[in-house]
């Protein structure tokens, strides 16, 4: 038995040797093998358990959600500081700082609010009736508008489809119905859809977003909104004093159709198939209440930091791995976003701790922006390309993370626009850690919902990486439900260590040879 474990013993050291040795050989196919060395010496540094630690603190009360203006996003970027102090890694915001300002108002839901329904009770005479109020619950039904005034509305629900006047393109939710004093039922977007004929949708763009359709409604007199927009939790629209919504789900929208003989598949598919409004008054009652604390004085962050580069030629040009840090903060209860995005800023620390520490030195500089208020408009990757610390002709790249931490697949918005950015990635994850991974067209560029696409629409290239592959019966996103067990701690060691080779490579690129 004794001399059975030894041979055991000796077979297990002799695979392992064999593995280490194949795993410099197959690094050393694009470099020098002591260069190889170095590099896996620190990509085994990387490791799962720090990181699934980073995500923990992240997504622990202390930091509120990490609203873009509250204090708990302060605090969760005075952490991430921290740690960046500890590897050395250098500041690149204003004055000297880490920090990068920008106005950010926000405004904070204070508890869980209503949403109700007045049904007709008792005797058959109509003046006889009484009234009894279903309530819809909380998160699974509705949640409160993440920018709504705080108060009361109850007055009946006027359905609007998209809720767009668009003259231009002969086309109004709102012709033919007053909503003067009432609550509107909105769709989400618009109904054309993008990847039809994006330079036909580029003219219904300025109809999609949020703010716009609720500033509309305001316009045309209605008090408040049932957005069915998930239901999900939204920070991302604007502020009017005085308007009331909620966002609502497919129970209540069903509830508010039931007996006014039409259907709501029917009556959407109408709308995108003619592109004719189908608005109509439901004759249901409904209660929206909201409490909420508005502060427009409201300031918010970008973290930038950087390892400069070491080639006196190539130091002035610079990679950047991008991430937002804010997520939804408390809609009264606290969302924790584990994987949206606490999984990005993870990695992000992982691949600065390495890039750091490793006995190369990249060419290039590299910036770390971990980005503010994505979830409230991708504010802070837009106030970055507009004031940028290096120079915009000067950029390679931006190298977005956004949801990387859950599932077991890998995906790469925008690969086949920039292959040469992609390629370093897809040789990293074929040779050494084989991953399912793909990537695509980045086909529709007038969707800025994510802070990639800021950074493309100022002609930046830009990748943009999320994960995928989790399978639960229940929704995750934007709600309560993403925290710390949705994340898959071997997807985090595989992406950072994914982008530390992926982005050494890029860092130390011969000059010309991007692009």
């Amino acid at each position: 038995m004794k001399n059975n474990f030894r041979k055991t013993g000796k077979l297990l050291i002799v695979l392992a040797l064999a593995a280490y040795l194949n795993e410099t050989a197959v690094l050393a196919q694009a470099r020098p093998a002591d260069d190889s060395r170095k590099l896996l010496r620190v990509f085994h540094t990387i490791s799962s358990n720090t990181l699934i630690e980073y995500v923990r603190e992240l997504t622990s009360e202390r930091y509120a959600g990490r609203l873009t203006g509250t204090e708990g996003y302060n605090l969760s970027a005075e952490w991430v500081i921290s740690r960046l102090k500890e590897w050395g890694v250098e500041p690149a915001g204003d004055k000297g700082t880490y920090l990068q300002a920008f106005p950010n108002p926000y405004t904070l839901i204070l508890d869980r609010g209503e949403v109700s329904m007045h049904l007709k009770v008792g005797q058959t005479d109509p003046k006889q009736q009484g009234t009894v109020k279903k309530y819809y619950l909380y998160e699974d039904e509705y949640f409160p508008g993440g920018t709504s005034a705080s108060g009361q509305v109850t007055a009946e629900v006027v359905y609007v489809g998209y809720g767009i006047t668009a003259p231009e393109l002969g086309y109004d939710d709102y012709k033919g119905v007053d909503v003067r004093g009432k609550i509107v039922l909105m769709e989400n977007e618009v109904p054309f859809n993008p990847d039809k004929d994006p330079e036909t949708f580029k003219k219904w763009r300025p109809y999609s977003f949020h703010q716009y359709k609720l500033q509309n409604a305001a316009a045309h007199g209605a008090r408040g909104m049932l957005y069915y927009y998930g239901p999900i939790c939204n920070p991302n629209n604007d502020y009017i004093e005085g308007f009331i919504y909620s966002h609502i789900g497919r129970t209540v929208v069903d509830d508010i159709f039931a007996g006014t003989g039409r259907t709501y598949e029917a009556t959407v598919e109408k709308i995108r198939t003619a592109l004719k409004p189908q608005s109509f008054a439901t004759g249901k009652v409904f209660t929206i209440r909201n409490k909420t604390e508005h502060h427009p004085e409201g300031v918010g962050y970008n973290i930038l930091a950087k390892i400069s580069g070491s080639d006196p030629e190539l130091k002035d040009e610079v990679i950047i791995i991008g991430g937002h840090l804010d997520h939804l903060g408390l809609f009264p209860d606290m969302m924790p976003g584990a994987n949206d995005n606490a999984s990005a800023v993870a990695v992000m620390l992982g691949l600065a701790e390495a890039i750091g520490k490793c006995e190369i030195k990249p060419k290039r500089s590299i910036l770390f922006a971990f980005f503010g208020a994505e979830e409230q408009g991708v504010k802070g990757s837009e106030y970055y390309v507009q004031h940028p610390v290096y120079p915009i002709e000067k950029t390679v790249g931006l190298i977005n993370m956004d949801g990387v931490g859950s599932g077991e697949r890998i995906f790469a918005l925008a690969g086949k626009n920039f292959p040469w950015l992609y390629a370093p990635f897809e040789k990293a994850n074929s040779l050494y850690l084989h991953r399912e991974m793909g990537t695509n067209y980045w086909s529709n560029l007038t969707r800025p919902r994510l802070d990639a696409a800021r950074f493309m629409d100022g002609n930046i290239p830009s990748l943009s990486f999320s994960t995928s592959g989790l399978r639960l019966p229940y929704p995750t996103y934007h709600n309560t439900r993403d925290n710390i067990s949705l994340i898959n701690p071997e997807m985090l060691e595989d992406m950072a260590r994914l982008m530390f080779l992926a982005v050494m490579d890029l860092a130390t690129a011969p000059a010309g040879s991007l692009k």
